[in-house]
């Protein structure tokens, strides 16, 4: 698995009309080029050459519609999302916003019951329609337990819709919105979609955010709106179950975004550093930044190969196999932090240029620290992975094999997700990750994890401890870096990734570790025998200084490979 380069674009598509329409939209930004890009972003141009780039290639209606319901061979298929998400974040994030946005906002439709808006929907969007989604509120955010919005009956079989919804992107111009709300009279949960052109449908303002200028998050009020029966898409469990059950698709797409904002940033900063003589040496043959970059890349390669592997997870989900429901929100903390903490590495080397209001990177700064807080915070997301942790140390069930899923196909079962139950849920021994690696500091990583597993034995969290929200976040930090490696060897096996950059990646995962068991001897109580496991976790990565230059070769040779057009 390499980086994203569009001006040497190459990747497995299952369909020629795939390929197509990924190169055609690079050809967009390509040919926008950056300085365009800069100039809208500054002024905050809401993107209307891109919603027309979309309505004439007919992208989302052919990425975004399930098989069922295209007329142009349309099909939802996570592996090209997967990448797509990359591509537009990539150029630049309000892009991928309106992209994200229509996904949410599709998802209560295509997981409803109310067939006559979802063939609506796929002629909307066959004619170029975006879609939102109104969950949060301004008091309580995505709090779903206080929603306010209420539908109201009105004595004739239909009802009035009241309320505001608050940070919804795409609410000026979405051709439906997908609102939930309570039924006033039941309080009973419910989804229905409005149109922002009707009377009743009030854009109250658009929010100012530093990042993702040219976006429109508004707030949005309904004024009795009316509501047909026509026009809800859920009651009671299944709109419960469609607003969890979207986020579990809309957290994921958020990190590849992450990774093609990062990546731009890469290319630009070892455009500048390799260009850059300091003190009669070029910047790039400084120690300290050859190890900032390495770094990076491997940071990078490491998410990608994450996100993509628990992309084939979600392919494969059934009600009997739903460990896409532990990745994730893995993808959605650790692949976004990291995404973040790329971007942060390279500002070491890139400095004061990446202030410089023509450059992408002035533009990911802002941006890149959106993605670990959108569709819940990291926290809110670390307390939904330690759910699994029982399941996935001491209850092993068999699965078949999951391979690389890339091949065409509709993926329906996310439409209709089983919900609850979390801790019940299997995994294969984690063990099984592991056959075969002798690289060192995958061993040595693998010795952490074990000590974990020993840790959960021997002294497990006491009551006061499980009670304890914080405690519980920070060593929850511990099992997500357990989870984060062991799909980052099945994808590197599938890709039969160099083993230098695999060490490099297990390097920084054993720093990382032992950053994370140091905190927790730092900054929690613990019993005698609890702080001796986690000061035993705390381990050095074993230093190959051969495959640090083989992978620094690897890193310098993506000099001069990109640039954007300007």
């Amino acid at each position: 698995m390499e980086l994203f380069n569009p001006q040497k674009y190459t990747r497995f598509h299952a369909d020629p009309l795939s390929e197509k329409l990924a190169r055609k939209t690079i050809e967009f930004f390509e040919t926008k080029g950056l300085q365009k890009i800069k100039d809208d972003d500054r002024s905050a141009v809401w993107y209307q050459d891109f919603l027309d780039f979309i309505k004439k290639e007919k992208i989302f209606a052919h990425f975004l519609t399930p098989e069922k319901y295209s007329g142009l061979g349309g099909r939802w298929d996570m592996y090209r999302i997967s990448e797509f998400n990359e591509i537009l974040a990539f150029y630049g994030l309000c892009y991928w916003y309106a992209w994200q946005v229509t996904i949410l906002g599709l998802g209560p439709i295509w997981m409803g019951e109310n067939e006559g808006v979802k063939k609506d929907t796929a002629r909307l969007l066959e004619e170029g329609g975006i879609f939102a989604f109104g969950l949060s509120e301004k008091t309580h955010g995505a709090d779903l337990y206080s929603s306010e919005m209420k539908l109201v009956a009105d004595g004739k079989g239909a009802y009035l819709a009241k309320g505001s919804k608050y940070y919804i992107g795409n609410g000026n111009c979405a051709s439906l919105v997908s609102t939930f709300a309570r039924m006033d009279s039941t309080g009973d949960y419910v989804f229905f979609v409005v149109d922002p052109e009707h009377e009743c449908y009030e854009c109250v303002k658009k929010i100012e955010t530093s990042g993702v200028r040219q976006a429109y998050v508004a707030e949005y009020e309904l004024h009795d709106y009316p509501i047909q029966q026509k026009d809800i898409l859920s009651v009671g469990e299944l709109a419960w179950n469609s607003s969890l059950n979207t986020i579990n698709v809309g957290k994921f797409e958020l990190g590849c975004a992450s990774i093609g904002i990062a990546t731009h940033c890469f290319y630009e900063s070892l455009s500048h550093a390799s260009a850059r003589s300091l003190y009669g040496r070029w910047v790039t043959d400084f120690p300290h930044v050859k190890k900032l970059f390495c770094e990076s890349y491997s940071r990078l390669i490491a998410g990608k190969l994450f996100a993509f592997r628990a992309a084939d997870y979600m392919r494969v989900a059934t009600d009997d196999d739903r460990r896409y429901l532990l990745f994730n929100p893995v993808v959605k903390m650790k692949v976004t932090g990291q995404g973040e903490r790329v971007v942060h590495l390279l500002h070491e080397v890139i400095a004061a240029k990446g202030f410089e209001q023509d450059t992408y990177f002035e533009m990911a700064l802002r941006d890149i620290g959106m993605l670990p807080k959108l569709e819940g915070t990291e926290h809110v997301n670390m307390a939904l992975i330690v759910k699994f942790i029982k399941g996935y140390f001491f209850a092993p069930v068999t699965y078949p094999q999951v391979d690389q899923m890339k091949e065409a196909g509709d993926d329906g079962y996310l439409f209709r997700q089983k919900t609850g139950k979390l801790g019940s849920i299997g995994f294969p021994d984690y063990r099984l990750a592991y056959e075969g690696w002798i690289s060192p500091n995958v061993l040595r990583f693998f010795e952490q994890v074990q000590l974990f597993r020993e840790l959960l034995v021997a002294a497990p969290p006491s009551v006061e401890q499980v009670k304890d929200v914080d405690y519980m976040l920070g060593a929850g930090e511990l099992f997500t870096l357990i989870v984060y490696a062991q799909l980052i060897l099945e994808n590197a096996t599938i890709y039969k990734t160099d083993q230098d950059v695999v060490e490099q990646i297990f390097s920084f995962l054993v720093k990382d570790y032992s950053c994370f068991a140091l905190n927790m001897v730092l900054d929690y109580d613990n019993s005698p025998e609890q702080e001796a496991f986690f000061n035993k976790m705390i381990k050095k990565p074993v230093n190959a200084n051969g495959g640090f230059q083989r992978v620094w070769q690897k890193v310098s040779a993506h000099r001069d490979q990109y640039t954007m057009n300007m």
